[in-house]
């Protein structure tokens, strides 16, 4: 696939061009082959919910950011090595400018086969625009981010009217052809009475739904204990009505799924609380500025933008990753400290990845 640059400087040392040269496979200490990545590609949200942002953030300047050149560059070069899944996040990545060229020249991975799924985090509210173009480029199923069917409850959750707008992106993405995952934070004192009508909804749509609990991660305007609804709860309030009976499905990430047997579809859970799911993490995060997390708990990091700047080979990246690897922790130590009121991990979740 032959895609043209698009108008970003790159540095006297940089390559566009993917590494030649493959790698073993990427083992941490605990034996877990990691083979997901998550790339956020933009810090930057066009929503601010409450639990995931303060209402005035300071966003990175621009020119800290990863050009979209180096993106594709070290993601390549984790394909090499190895990973079989790249998930595009943020902040809200498709309002990051000219998004829809790195997904093109990512997508030439799912030609060769080295790479078997290209997805993205997405709060919905570009799909309408981007959705058919997605399509084209391999793009075969995304997530989407939505807490409630209310329309003022959205508003007061992400601080945006936008209601519509995503409503029309969900219409938009499974008209294109999209398999939609709906991926719903648990709120107590928000949202919490909507989860049994979000997930018939899900389900006559032919959507799955996943239940998250919220994430002590960055510095918020409330307290975040206020609305810690652990899953544990609802999974046993669910069952007043429901039968759930667990499945074998998995798509990549921490969610375990049980299949509603009265609606006929898939309700996943995500517990980075209540019940810690560390024991078979495949994943790593890289952040827009380049910094790499083993963990997204932790705060020890690799720093993979001086190795990619340092060379036009890649055999300085590689090494980095590979010793980044060999620390990979063996789980979080996630917790909502309520006396304190302090976040447990300082970085926000848009600057980490979600």
């Amino acid at each position: 696939m032959n895609i043209p640059l698009p108008n970003q400087k790159t540095g006297p040392n940089q390559t566009t061009g993917p590494s030649q040269q493959t790698d073993t496979d990427l083992i941490d200490p605990f034996g877990r082959a990691v083979t997901y990545l998550r790339v956020s590609v933009t810090d930057r949200c066009d929503f601010r919910c409450t639990y995931c942002m303060a209402e005035n953030m300071t966003f990175l300047p621009r020119k800290d950011l990863l050009s979209l050149e180096e993106l594709d560059r070290i993601c390549s070069c984790f394909v090499g090595k190895g990973v079989k899944k790249l998930r595009l996040t943020g902040g809200e990545p498709l309002v990051r400018r000219n998004i829809m060229w790195l997904v093109k020249r990512l997508s030439r991975h799912l030609e060769t086969g080295k790479l078997e799924e290209l997805t993205l985090t997405t709060n919905g509210s570009q799909l309408a625009k981007y959705a058919r173009e997605l399509v084209s480029c391999g793009v075969r199923r995304v997530n989407i981010s939505l807490d409630t069917l209310d329309p003022i409850i959205f508003k007061d959750i992400t601080r945006r009217d936008h209601f519509d707008k995503v409503m029309r992106g969900i219409d938009a993405a499974q008209e294109a052809g999209l398999h939609v995952k709906i991926n719903m934070v648990a709120l107590k004192n928000l949202n919490e009475q909507e989860i049994t009508t979000m997930a018939r909804w899900c389900h006559e749509r032919g959507m799955e739904l996943t239940l998250i609990e919220t994430m002590p991660m960055g510095q918020v305007d409330g307290d975040r204990y206020d609305n810690y609804l652990p899953l544990s709860t609802v999974k046993e309030r669910l069952r007043e009505d429901w039968t759930l009976t667990p499945i074998e499905y998995r798509t990549g990430g921490p969610s375990r799924y049980y299949k509603v047997e009265q609606t006929g579809g898939t309700l996943g859970f995500i517990t980075p609380l209540s019940h810690k799911f560390c024991e078979s993490c495949n994943r790593v995060r890289l952040t827009c500025t380049g910094i790499l997390y083993m963990c997204l708990g932790q705060d020890d990091a690799k720093d993979l933008l001086t190795p990619l700047r340092a060379s036009k080979h890649d055999l300085l990246l590689r090494a980095a990753i590979d010793e980044a690897i060999s620390r990979k922790p063996e789980g979080h130590d996630f917790h909502i400290d309520r006396r304190n009121q302090k976040p447990a991990v300082a970085r926000h979740m848009s600057v980490t990845g979600g």
